[in-house]
């Protein structure tokens, strides 16, 4: 069972949750990084608490380091979000 943490920040108060690497069955894209994580690789989960749609899956340092760097990333309207 993941734990699940409440995290104050800048732009709100988060809800996070460790996913091991056994949890971990597909993969998905950190909106930090744009890169991949890969099944089986530990991450975390985080969203707006009481706003479930903003929900994310972050590399664990990139979610750490989010509010040091901006995002210049710019998907196009049809890039998948996962």
């Amino acid at each position: 069972m993941a734990l699940e943490e409440i995290e104050e920040h800048s732009d709100g108060t988060y809800c996070v949750r460790r996913i091991t690497g056994s949890s971990s069955t597909k993969p998905y894209r950190c909106p930090g990084c744009d890169q991949m994580i890969p099944m089986a690789t530990p991450h975390l989960v985080a969203w707006l608490e009481h706003d479930v749609e903003t929900r994310r899956h972050w590399h664990t340092p990139c979610w750490k380091s989010r509010s040091k760097r901006h995002q210049k990333i710019e998907r196009t309207r049809n890039a998948p979000k996962y």
